[in-house]
């Protein structure tokens, strides 16, 4: 068989996507799903690709966000059938330590799995319309796209009646800020928080906190996305304020037992050390890309600080959990998102970069817009 389909393709580091036709040319193999795309998130981690330094593979199909249709299975053993509903996430390899421990995120193969390079069985079936090689998934998706060939490992059912175009997310970004929330602190009521950065992975957390009963106080340079924050009852807190750390401890009756960084910047996160209580902790979300200068005393009376992949998730737990708050109006993540139709990623992608939208979620061909949150308000971001 071969499957011609609309797909955005990014065929340089430096240029545009490009919407063209793509082709796969063989079905799923024994545990894979074919997947019609209802919707995909766009997510930083897809825009940082540009600053790969070549390690990512091009021209490759981005995207790992998605939610859609099981259209073909490859065989009983998939665990799902044709017609149902499903949640993408992250790729692992089911065999390691890790992800025998329940903790796929930590796979031993998650980088080459994930960002570069991925599956190497069948690579060569997945063509541009002239035949070339396109790179191996992303992130066991790629899934800027109609269609996306997946792990069935990767997928996650869900609930027909919700919202699937929208979905997509809660695979990674939203995954990661309500998974730090619940997986990594497992916060619950009158405990006390500082999300770092008011973007999708903070606001998630926020809204994770609150659903939690937590007290939350939001960091953010931005009015737009403090308001945002204050939307979901966290307690809004500029990062120009002078002497943060004493100010956040004011407002945490002493310090917050746990933060969560989602901006890597290294005067934020030690300003985060100083206002922890004893023994608080703070989990960094973003990926550092210089060195961390801790200043002396941070990490004093039994502070720790670690790094956090995909909030610490089983996606098949924690997927279905965060739908559920959804349900009972206690996880409103749909408020954060604005749809584009596939054809203008560009615009997501400008729109993203320029902070008038927290999180794009794009639409292939054949699928309505969903209703969506009003765009908010542009910020200036400073340069990465």
């Amino acid at each position: 068989m071969t499957l011609t389909f609309s797909a955005a393709v990014l065929r340089s580091y430096e240029s545009p996507f490009t919407v063209e036709d793509v082709a796969l040319h063989e079905g799923p193999a024994e545990g894979e799903i074919l997947v019609r795309i209802a919707g995909c998130g766009m997510c930083r981690t897809d825009l940082a690709v540009r600053r790969s330094a070549g390690r990512s593979p091009l021209p490759a199909v981005l995207g790992h966000e998605g939610a859609g249709v099981v259209a073909a299975t490859g065989g009983p053993d998939t665990g799902l059938r044709v017609g149902d509903h499903v949640v993408l996430s992250f790729d692992s390899c089911g065999r390691c330590r890790s992800c025998l421990g329940a903790a796929p995120a930590y796979c031993d193969s998650f980088a080459a799995l994930n960002l570069f390079g991925g599956r190497p069985e069948h690579a060569a079936r997945f063509t541009d319309a002239a035949g070339r090689a396109l790179a191996p998934r992303w992130f066991g998706q790629s899934s800027f796209a109609e269609y996306a060939l997946v792990p069935a490992r990767n997928a996650v059912r869900v609930d027909p009646a919700l919202p699937l175009a929208l979905l997509g997310p809660l695979g990674c970004g939203f995954l990661t800020g309500a998974g730090a929330v619940l997986n990594t602190f497992g916060i619950g009521p009158g405990d006390t928080l500082a999300v770092l950065g008011a973007g999708a992975v903070g606001l998630a957390a926020v809204m994770a906190a609150t659903a939690a009963g937590a007290r939350t106080v939001a960091v953010d340079r931005h009015p737009a996305r403090l308001a945002l924050a204050e939307r979901f009852q966290a307690l809004p807190l500029s990062a120009a304020t002078a002497d943060l750390p004493g100010r956040l401890r004011q407002l945490t009756d002493g310090g917050p037992q746990f933060a969560l960084d989602t901006t890597a910047s290294a005067p934020l996160i030690n300003d985060a050390l100083r206002a922890l209580r004893p023994t608080g902790r703070l989990a960094l979300a973003a990926r550092l890309h210089t060195a961390l200068p801790l200043e002396p005393g941070t990490l004093d009376r039994g502070r720790t600080l670690s790094h956090l992949c995909e909030g610490d998730a089983v996606p098949a737990l924690l997927i279905p959990r965060l739908t559920a708050l959804w349900q009972a109006g206690r996880f409103p993540f749909d408020q954060l998102i604005r749809t584009y139709p596939l054809s203008a990623v560009n615009d997501a992608e400008r729109d993203c970069e320029a902070g008038h939208v927290v999180k794009p979620v794009l639409l292939p061909p054949g699928n309505d817009p969903f209703p969506a949150a009003p765009a908010t308000p542009p910020v200036q971001r400073e340069p990465t």
